[in-house]
């Protein structure tokens, strides 16, 4: 028995990414990006598009926990009664 481990077989239906598709999809994943927006059109190295894209995700789901609070904080805060907390809840519905 070989001390190798096997791979998992992949599935028909996946497909391998190739070079081209990863330079072709660099500069449009980079033009998601807000500070990228600002910079020359300069191509930047697939790493550093990644770790700016990884940044800007974790610094969105920051502000989407931030949000979150702040809401749960105001709807606390509201007599659950109250036209306020009626807008509220038909903007979360």
């Amino acid at each position: 028995m070989s001390g190798r481990r096997s791979r998992p077989r992949q599935s028909a239906s996946y497909s391998r990414i190739t070079d081209d598709q990863i330079n072709d999809l660099l500069p449009k994943l980079q033009a998601l990006l807000p500070e990228a927006r600002h910079q020359s059109n300069d191509r930047a190295s697939a790493a550093k598009v990644l770790q700016e894209t990884c940044s800007y995700i974790r610094s969105l789901h920051r502000e989407v926990d931030d949000l979150s609070e702040r809401l749960s904080e105001l709807l606390a805060a509201t007599d659950t009664n109250s036209p306020q907390a009626a807008v509220i809840r038909s903007l979360l519905m």
